[in-house]
């Protein structure tokens, strides 16, 4: 293959080395890959990167030796060449201090190597939380034909007759034995059972947000999202997607073909009606960011009124992954959205989302996805807040919410920090009570610095020994999508720059009115203001490396915490 569509090199001699004489480079490229055993007739096709993400660190990706064979053999069967490179995997649980720090690192290792490297079409692999995002970033900057393949979620474990499955199944048990309702041996108990395979969290957290927002934006094969990580069906979406690639290399469809204004519409509609995760929320402005987009929270919340929430999955519902699966998966979801979808918008096959759903079929009984006329939630699972405490915005997840607390006036009960919350929140002497509100600072993009997954912040033990189940918190943090109560996010601006979270004291009173889409402080603005004169920021030390980096470019939630200087401008 010695050029694609646009007449440009491609193949092998895509990208050459420069060593001043072109004929040079691609003859040492060659004697170098002939090492590997390789033909000149292999080294003729279509060149398929593979982006294997696989890590002993990573059980999320267990399952990547496999899919990596079986791309590559779809690769082989359409007439590609598959090869497979390495990246940055991240998984929630194992990276410090959060995967979400690393991300815009993924995506700059993930965009560099498929520039760096010749390659006409690139399968990136990917499933635990920030994985699918790092990778859709760092393609829509290349903008080399690429297409999504998500790991699949793991099984579902059983504790004691009672189907279990990470992650709200861990912080529900861990609620419990906190208020000294599970003793050791039982809690240890439900760990042997909480993740009984390889493969994302089996809830609608934020690798199966991700996932089935993939098939959304048209950057994965219809019906991808939902086989499980240990299944021969998600082999076979491996392999469809190497053939798919081999497609693509053809055809020249790149990410700026798919990823438009439209695409991200869906996207934002399938978040709302699967009362999926905040957190993709930032990722999807990230990667709009990357194409020129910019994604509005106004029109996400205006969205949310007349969309849904029609599967009944964790934390919002009650079913898992497997259901959402054997209930026909994103190709029956996408059916009953069809009246809130721009039908036009192009996918990886090379047809339009409104063709894809008619090629699907029809749907049949099933109670994990609703219809439109009988949803679980009447609204979209997330609602956007504003006012003197959020004045670019906050968010709150409704649908896995209190209802009584969305409408809430108390004392606010401030930790500026999580070493300040560690050291507090369990000591009996605490000054709260069931109907004050916490509030967590400096838990920001900046202030953390990588923005945590500590927005949930822990019931007080005394309380949670007394039965309180549930609170109004606030941070300018994030939480998991696994994770459920009455949760306001994404405070912008952070703290540690200056926002006004930065200045709520213990006393004071805040209102959450979600009918209203209001969070405020009830204190004067002089007040404010004057706190604001007499109080240091707490912009973190990072003298050197990626932390310094980091600090100086990242930015705020409503811009995708992304690096400043990675963003595009408007298209």
């Amino acid at each position: 293959m010695n050029d694609d569509r646009s007449g440009k090199p491609s193949g092998m001699r895509r990208g050459l080395t420069s060593y001043g004489d072109a004929r040079f480079s691609l003859f040492l490229r060659k004697a170098f890959i002939k090492g590997a055993g390789l033909t000149d007739d292999a080294l003729d096709r279509a060149v398929i990167g593979i982006a294997d993400t696989g890590s002993g660190f990573n059980p999320c990706h267990g399952n990547m030796p496999a899919l990596v064979e079986a791309v590559s053999r779809g690769v082989l069967l359409a007439g590609g060449l598959p090869v497979r490179f390495p990246t940055i995997s991240l998984h929630e649980s194992f990276a410090n201090p959060t995967s979400m720090y690393l991300r815009n690192l993924m995506s700059i290792d993930t965009e560099e190597m498929i520039r760096a490297q010749p390659m006409d079409a690139v399968v990136l692999i990917g499933g635990c939380d920030k994985t699918v995002p790092a990778q859709l970033m760092g393609a829509a900057s290349a903008d080399v034909p690429a297409i999504q393949l998500v790991t699949g979620s793991m099984l579902t474990g059983s504790h004691r007759g009672t189907r279990v499955g990470a992650c709200t199944d861990c912080r529900r048990y861990w609620a419990r034995h906190r208020a000294g309702e599970v003793d050791e041996e039982e809690i240890s108990q439900v760990n042997e059972q909480l993740v009984p395979s390889v493969g994302t969290c089996s809830v609608m957290g934020t690798a199966s947000t991700m996932a089935c927002v993939v098939e959304a934006l048209g950057m994965g094969l219809p019906g991808s999202a939902s086989a499980p990580a240990v299944t021969a069906q998600r082999v076979r979406v491996a392999e469809r997607s190497g053939a798919a690639a081999v497609a693509l290399a053809r055809s020249g469809i790149t990410p700026s073909r798919i990823l438009t204004a439209g695409a991200f519409e869906n996207a934002l509609r399938v978040l709302l009606a699967i009362g999926g995760s905040t957190n993709a929320i930032l990722h999807l402005t990230a990667i709009a960011g990357r194409v020129g987009i910019a994604l509005d929270l106004a029109r996400l919340d205006a969205m949310c009124a007349d969309t849904p929430v029609l599967v009944d999955l964790k934390p919002s519902g009650e079913h898992y992954m497997e259901d959402f699966d054997r209930a026909g998966g994103m190709p029956a979801l996408l059916r009953e959205l069809k009246p809130l979808l721009d039908l036009s918008t192009l996918t990886v096959t090379g047809a339009t989302l409104g063709e894809e759903i008619d090629r699907s079929g029809p749907g049949f009984p099933q109670e994990v996805i609703r219809p439109l006329a009988r949803p679980i939630y009447p609204q979209g699972g997330i609602a956007v807040l504003r006012g003197n405490l959020a004045p670019r915005g906050a968010i709150v997840k409704q649908s896995a919410a209190t209802a009584k607390l969305l409408e809430h006036e108390g004392r606010a009960v401030v930790f500026d920090g999580l070493a300040d919350l560690a050291q507090r929140i369990d000591d009996d002497a605490l000054d709260v009570n069931a109907d004050d509100i916490l509030v967590l600072q400096n838990i920001g993009p900046i202030g953390a610095p990588g923005m945590p997954e500590a927005g949930m912040l822990p019931i007080p033990r005394k309380l949670a020994r007394a039965g309180v189940r549930d609170m109004v918190r606030i941070s300018d943090g994030r939480m998991s999508g696994t994770a459920s109560g009455t949760i306001v996010l994404h405070v912008t601006p952070e703290a540690a720059i200056g926002g006004p979270l930065a200045y709520v004291r213990s006393g004071d009173r805040i209102r959450i009115s979600v009918t209203r889409r209001e969070l405020s402080l009830l204190v004067g603005d002089d007040e404010i203001a004057r706190r604001a004169r007499e109080q240091p920021l707490r912009v973190p030390d990072a003298p050197r490396g990626y932390r310094k980096l980091f600090v100086e470019h990242v930015t705020q939630a409503d811009q995708g915490v992304d690096f400043d200087f990675l963003r595009l401008g408007p298209r």
